[in-house]
This record gives structure tokens, C-alpha cells and sequence, in this order.
């Protein structure tokens, strides 16, 4: 009994602390259940906002992806360049050095005097050279779409090996053979061989691996030149003739020697300069004498010094040679980069080429033309 009414007590304790409570409005029925008090509502998070801010995200990872893509590609396009323009540039290399012995090679022929066994054992030396440069050339790895013009690369510097090579065998046969003509056409054989190592580098190489670089869309990258027998005249049998009897040979007695001035041209305009009255010539940045030169001899002349004197204070002098000059051949050399001239003065414009030896008529080796310079 008096556990129950501490029970009871506490019970009533209980009920008055709940009648008190805030929670409970108004009256109530004694049976009825308590209210639930309703939270108020507010608007989704995730609404217009978020949709917003959704397609912001999306259209940024778009975005970097196409600057990605765009990246990639520029870098893939780079390399490729860079490839094709490593590779030319070696092509380059190789190609300056054989067309520098293209040059030895004409400047040993046209040498004044020089003996027939330093000639061979020169013409040997520019071969081996040769032969290097085709060597090098073979280690040159091209990109995929250039193999076919690499391997006319190496056929070109191979012929060029070929023709120096043919030319010493055919000089060694020079002092066996009494007819020059004959001699003549072994050696115009063997210099046909440089004239084919042009044609098929200009040809095969240079213009197909530039229908490579445009297909493949390569843009300034350059396919390099090189020409090896520049000089025209070591063309022919007849050419080749003369080369042997000035090697072999003295002038014989009464054989005349030399050359003449024929004219002088002013460009543009082509402008013939006469020597009996003034000439008025409009000047510019293009302005270029041409002068012309005629073998009046019997004889194969070489390395011949020509010059032009424009006589003003300070006077302007220009020089240059002709490598090789057949009998009754001319040769144009044209003088410009003149520099500033005197306006509206009169003027001695002289032109110059150099006696040769045994030249017994050198009267016609010098011209003189009074020039009045005038702006353009």
C-alpha cells in the first residue's frame, strides 16, 4: 500500500507538468490526441538556380574539352612541322656542301696554267668529298610521306659521285689520244651524269617532296636547292674540246687571244649606252648596268676580271668574273647595288675587261660613256 501512493503521487506530478505545457492550445477534449503543429513549407532547393548553375558546368566542361581537343591537335601539328622542317634542314646541309663542290669543281677547270696531275688528283679529292655527303645523306631518317623523295635524294648526290668520278677516268686517257675531239666527247659524257643529278634533284626531289609538304598541309617549311654544275658552258663536246687543247697546249704562233667590250645596257629600260654623246639615265633602287662581253679570239679563256667605275666623289666600283668564255661567245654580266649616285651631273661611266695573256689588241677592252643621272 504505500508503494502504490508514491506511485499515484508522481503520477499526478507528471500530469500537472504536461497540463502546463506551452505545446498544448486551447481546450481539449480529455480523449482527444494532442495536434501536431505543422512546420511551415519553403521552395525546393534544387529550382531554377540550380538547373542554371547545372548548365553553367556543363557548358564549361564542353568548353575545355574543345580547347583540349584544339590543344592536342595544335601540339600534334607542331610536331609534325617540326619533323619535316628537322628533316629539311639536314637535306640542307648535304645539299650546300655538294653544291659547293659543284663550285670547286668549276673553278679547277677554269684555272689558268694548272698541270693535268694536279687536275686528276684534285678531281679525286672533290670525289671522295662527294662520296661523304652520299654517305651522310643515307643516314638522313625522312617523315613517312617523303621516303620516295628520299631515296631521289641519294640517287642525285649518287650521280654526282659518278660524274667526278667518270671525268678523272677520262682526263687520265687525255695525254693517250691524240685527237682533242675525241677526248672531248668522253669528257661531255661523263659531265652529262652532273647534268642528270640536277635534273632528277630539281625534278624528283625538290618539286615532289613540295607536293608532299602541301599535301600534308606544311606550310613555311623549305625544300632547299642545289645545283652542282651551274656553269652551262662544261655542256657540250665542244666546250669540253677547248678545255683540253688550253690544258695541252700553247697558243700556236699567229693564234689570236682576247676578248672585247660589245656594249653596255642600262636596265630597266634596256637602255643602250652610247659613247659619241651624253646619255640620260633615270637611277633607282633597280638601276643595273649590263655588260657585255665577247671572246674576239681563237682561244678558251678563263677567269677573266671585268669592271665597272661609276667616276664620282666618292667614286663606286663593282668587280666580277667570267668563269669561262669560248671563242666567239658573249657573256652578259650585270652590275647592280650601286649605291647612291650624282644627280644631274655629268658623269664617266668606265667599263673594264682585263687583257688575257698573248692578247696583242686590247684597245677594245675599255669603254667610256658620259652619264647624266636623273630621278626616275
Amino acid at each position: 500500500m504505500f508503494e502504490r501512493e508514491r506511485t499515484d503521487t508522481q503520477t499526478d506530478i507528471e500530469f500537472d507538468f504536461f497540463d502546463e505545457s506551452p505545446t498544448v492550445e486551447g481546450a481539449t477534449r480529455d480523449d482527444a490526441p494532442p495536434k501536431r503543429r505543422r512546420m511551415p513549407t519553403r521552395p525546393p532547393s534544387g529550382g531554377t538556380q540550380g538547373l542554371f548553375r547545372l548548365g553553367v558546368l556543363i557548358a564549361a566542361a564542353i568548353l575545355l574539352a574543345v580547347i583540349l581537343v584544339l590543344w592536342v591537335n595544335s601540339c600534334r601539328a607542331g610536331q609534325k612541322r617540326a619533323e619535316y622542317q628537322d628533316y629539311m634542314e639536314a637535306v640542307g646541309a648535304r645539299a650546300t656542301q655538294s653544291e659547293e663542290i659543284g663550285k670547286d669543281l668549276t673553278a679547277l677547270l677554269t684555272t689558268p696554267g694548272i698541270k693535268f696531275a694536279d687536275l686528276r688528283a684534285d678531281l679525286d679529292g672533290l670525289r671522295q668529298q662527294q662520296a661523304q655527303v652520299v654517305t651522310s645523306a643515307r643516314q638522313i631518317d625522312p617523315p613517312g610521306a617523303l621516303r620516295e623523295q628520299q631515296e631521289s635524294l641519294v640517287e642525285a648526290l649518287q650521280f654526282r659521285v659518278s660524274g667526278l668520278d667518270g671525268l678523272a677516268r677520262a682526263f687520265a686517257t687525255v695525254q693517250s689520244t691524240t685527237d682533242s675531239q675525241v677526248t672531248g666527247r668522253r669528257l661531255a659524257e661523263q659531265a652529262s651524269r652532273l647534268i642528270a643529278s640536277d635534273v632528277i634533284y630539281d625534278d624528283l626531289f625538290k618539286e615532289g617532296a613540295a607536293a608532299v609538304l602541301d599535301r600534308e598541309g606544311i606550310q613555311g617549311v623549305p625544300v632547299p636547292d642545289s645545283n652542282f654544275l651551274a656553269n652551262q658552258d662544261l655542256v657540250t663536246a665542244t666546250a669540253w674540246k677547248l678545255i683540253v687543247d688550253r690544258l695541252t697546249a700553247s697558243p700556236t704562233a699567229g693564234q689570236l687571244r682576247g676578248n672585247q667590250i660589245s656594249a653596255v645596257r642600262v636596265q630597266p629600260g634596256d637602255q643602250t649606252l652610247s659613247a659619241s654623246e651624253d646619255n640620260t639615265v633615270k637611277a633607282s633602287d633597280r638601276l643595273t648596268f649590263q655588260v657585255v662581253v665577247r671572246n674576239s679570239g681563237e682561244s678558251q679563256e678563263t677567269q677573266v676580271p671585268v669592271t665597272l667605275t661609276i667616276q664620282q666623289n666618292p667614286s663606286i666600283r663593282k668587280q666580277q668574273k667570267i668563269d669561262l668564255i669560248n671563242p666567239g661567245d658573249t657573256k652578259i654580266l650585270t652590275f647592280g647595288d650601286l649605291g647612291q649616285v650624282s644627280f644631274s651631273t655629268r658623269t664617266v661611266v668606265k667599263v673594264n675587261v682585263e687583257p688575257v695573256a698573248g692578247e696583242r689588241n686590247t684597245g677594245n677592252n675599255t669603254a667610256e660613256y658620259v652619264v647624266i643621272f636623273t630621278l626616275g
